[in-house]
């Protein structure tokens, strides 16, 4: 297999030779060259023909998310940001990913025992993202009707989602009603990010969207955004209860854990609907196999429609999925799983 050609794009020339060092230490990538602004970038992409771009969120002239934007509207190609763990750096990565960047990473900084464990990182996530589907940002999806009062008081809905879910949930969530039933979500993510994702998201929906907090009561019309860092997120008390937040080890390579969330439905049976989407790995396939096995419904993205078809494929290899939807219809097949009466096939 040829290695995968990246471009990297950043203002600072240290930064660029670091990220080109952590780079060419993997024979699976070849880096074709680096660029100090967007505009020298624009240039060598037309002439190297890259396979993948890291980019920058902020530098001089033109600023990542600007360049991103044109990219994805003009050359749609898979991006991988490079981000700083704060509040600003945060938003602008939301931002990124709702614009249809892969992934991101943390810019590199530390112990050399610390490079070396981004240097991993970032090869894993530059690969991952060359076999990815780059997307131009979210869809628009239509606006789905209310659900009747009982189908509203008797559901719960659990997604996990990783790499490309972002955007996937920028198109899914504004198309819920606003009387939905509670949304548990686990969207792989580091601690400073999710709660400006889950404000992002919260102005672009009719239902609440909130970072979820340690007893905090289920309530219909509200998705509660597992936050990211030493926590586990589960459901306590059935379709009526409390979100409980867990320190415990990493379950599936992550913490928190799609799989966690999705054993701590299972229990409801018939009540939850679970929903596996666009993401590296496997993690939630267990736990979606534990629910459908439970008699929830449960659903997958369909490859055609994710950004990276991991996670659900291997739910559905494990026969943990029960119909598999592409992104444009899971608003409606979610809220119709709602609307059947618990029990009923």
């Amino acid at each position: 297999m040829a290695p995968v050609r990246t471009l990297i794009v950043d203002d600072s020339a240290s930064m660029r030779a670091t990220l080109k060092r952590m780079l060419s230490g993997d024979p699976g990538i070849e880096v074709v060259g680096a660029a100090p602004e967007p505009f020298a970038a624009r240039e060598m992409i037309k002439t190297l023909n890259p396979d993948v771009l890291t980019l920058d969120v902020e530098m001089p002239g033109m600023d990542g998310l600007s360049f991103l934007e044109r990219i994805m509207r003009l050359r749609p190609m898979p991006v991988v940001m490079c981000s700083t763990l704060t509040a600003r750096g945060a938003e602008v990565t939301i931002e990124a990913l709702r614009l249809g960047a892969v992934d991101y990473v943390t810019k590199p900084s530390g112990t050399p025992e610390d490079i070396e464990r981004d240097a991993a990182l970032l090869c894993e996530k530059v690969k991952a993202a060359a076999r990815s589907v780059a997307r131009a940002g979210p869809q628009r999806l239509p606006a789905q009707p209310s659900l009747a009062a009982g189908a509203v008081g008797e559901r719960i809905i659990a997604i996990g989602s990783s790499t490309g879910g972002v955007e996937a949930l920028f198109s899914l969530l504004p198309a819920l009603p606003e009387n939905c039933p509670p949304v548990l979500i686990v969207q792989h993510m580091p601690a400073a990010f999710t709660r400006s994702f889950a404000e992002r998201l919260n102005g672009e929906c009719r239902v609440q969207v909130v970072e979820a907090t340690d007893g905090a009561p289920v309530l219909p019309g509200t998705v509660y955004i597992a936050p990211g860092g030493s926590t586990h997120m589960e459901l306590q008390g059935g379709v009526r209860g409390r979100i409980k937040l867990r320190e415990g080890d990493p379950v599936s390579g992550h913490r928190p854990s799609v799989d966690m969330l999705f054993r701590s439905v299972a229990p409801l049976g018939a009540a939850a609907v679970g929903v596996i989407m666009t993401g590296m790995g496997s993690d939630g396939a267990q736990g979606l196999l534990a629910m459908r096995q439970a008699g929830a419904r449960t659903l997958g993205q369909s490859r055609e429609t994710c950004v990276v078809w991991g996670m659900p494929r291997s739910a559905k290899e494990l026969g943990a999925v029960e119909h598999e939807v592409g992104l444009s219809g899971m608003p409606g097949e979610i809220l119709k799983a709602c609307r059947e009466k618990v029990g009923s096939v």
